[in-house]
């Protein structure tokens, strides 16, 4: 192949960007770039047809992939917690737990959405449910716009590493690293993230107490008996979830895609004991289901044809040869790999990025001798940071979507850039320090 034809693989790569930076849709953007640059390689002589005849193995690969089943299940979890109102009582209890403290309520949030990260992995869901219960009782009770807002974004972007996370069985399926040591190794740096939101909120609250007052005594008064019965019912559901789901996980008696099943099992049941179970309720978060799981398989077919045409064109030895010789070696590839996800992370969501560029840098990762369990897991980390960089964060978009119209764009876009550098800061820590990863995992392997 000529130098001219080399850099055929590269304006692909770019030809899609394009494609997805004009709003189309994802799957057919990369299939048709994929299509039209065949056609050129065919007819320049540069690339063999015979790479096109392992497209249907791969597709029939992909549907009988036993891991990507963890998808739907994870998402129905998600979906039947948000109609049981399970998320609203938990949200109000903590917030009376909580409330005596100055910043209780900004507390309560982080507790909460660690909660529901660990149960459902679902940030569009998580962000929405405290934004439409959490935000106008903070402002009512006078707390800073900023601070409000940011706090439950911030919160709401944990499911993006929190295992049971969704982020992290697409990344699993595409570094090809087991989900369950996935889910395992996330746990401390995910709640890591809380603590240092939890931290962030209890400092600003000491130093200036009129942004994050405490709850007004008639409004966290409800009687002792009455207090143990609502953290019972609010409680217990949530707790118990990430016990069958995680635990069985961590104890090696079932893989995510079985303890998913048991989660989505267990929802119907908690939505049948609060009598939230109904023909109308199921054919919804069945359709929610549906609808989600459809678009990732779709781009993960249209991403499986590009990447068989990005390999025919050698685009895969151009972005090795690059990739590997960048000054600094393994952390200059880190470095660069790192930026480029984080500024993707602006415009494309983290499906769309895990199957673009993902497949482009594990040959890399793998040939520098990067450890892909903790590859895979400041990739989520990084995932969840720019979910909430402004100004184009996913999670921006979510609140936006709900927030009452005293709260301004420009408060969210400064709410949100404390909790940036927080997650910035995890995300240092994690690399600096691998065995913040790698340490559950070696024990579950060791109590195996």
């Amino acid at each position: 192949m000529t130098l001219a034809y080399e850099w055929l693989g590269p304006f692909m790569f770019l030809g899609a960007l394009i494609l997805l930076s004009f709003g189309y849709p994802v799957a057919f953007s990369l299939g048709g770039v994929s299509i039209i640059f065949a056609i050129i390689g065919v007819v320049l002589g540069v690339f063999d047809p015979v790479f096109l005849s392992a497209l249907p193995s791969r597709i029939f690969g992909i549907m009988g992939n036993y891991t990507l089943l963890a998808i739907p299940y994870f998402i129905f979890l998600g979906s039947m917690l948000e109609k049981t109102g399970i998320a609203e009582r938990l949200l109000l209890t903590m917030g009376i737990i909580f409330g005596k403290l100055r910043g209780g309520l900004a507390l309560a949030v982080v507790v909460v959405g660690a909660l529901l990260a660990a149960t459902t992995g679902v940030v569009a869901a998580t962000v929405v449910a405290m934004g439409l219960i959490s935000l106008p009782i903070m402002l009512r009770y006078g707390y800073n716009k900023e601070l409000a807002a940011g706090v439950i974004m911030a919160s709401g972007t944990l499911g993006q590493l929190i295992p049971p996370s969704v982020v992290l069985v697409v990344l699993g399926d595409q570094l090809g690293v087991p989900v369950g040591d996935l889910f395992i190794g996330a746990i401390i740096p995910g709640l890591m993230m809380a603590g240092v939101f939890a931290l962030h909120v209890i400092i600003v609250a000491l130093l200036r107490p009129d942004v994050a007052p405490a709850l007004p005594p008639e409004e966290r008064n409800i009687g002792k008996k009455a207090l143990m019965k609502q953290v019972l019912q609010a409680m217990f559901p949530p707790l118990l979830l990430i016990l069958l789901v995680l635990g069985s996980i961590f104890f090696g008696i079932a893989t995510p895609t079985e303890a998913g099943a048991v989660g989505a099992l267990g929802t119907m049941i908690l939505a049948a004991f609060n009598k939230q179970l109904s023909w109308a309720s199921v054919k919804q978060v069945c359709d929610a289901t549906l609808r989600i799981t459809t678009m990732v398989i779709f781009i993960l077919f249209g991403s499986t044809a590009f990447s068989l045409v990005f390999r025919g064109l050698n685009g895969d030895h151009f972005m090795l040869d690059v990739l590997t010789n960048l000054p600094g070696g393994k952390y200059g590839f880190l470095a660069v790999s790192m930026l480029t996800i984080f500024f993707l992370g602006f415009f494309i969501d983290f499906f769309e990025i895990a199957f673009i560029v993902i497949p482009i840098f594990r040959p890399v990762a793998e040939t520098l001798g990067i450890d892909l369990l903790w590859y895979a897991i400041i990739i989520g980390a990084n995932l969840q940071t720019s979910f909430l960089t402004p100004p184009f964060g996913f999670a921006l978009f979510y609140l936006r979507g709900v927030a009452p119209p005293e709260l301004k764009t420009e408060d969210i876009y400064r709410g949100a850039i404390p909790f940036i550098l927080l997650q910035v800061l995890v995300l240092v820590l994690i690399i600096i320090f691998p065995p913040l990863v790698s340490f559950l995992p070696s024990l579950s392997a060791a109590g195996h």
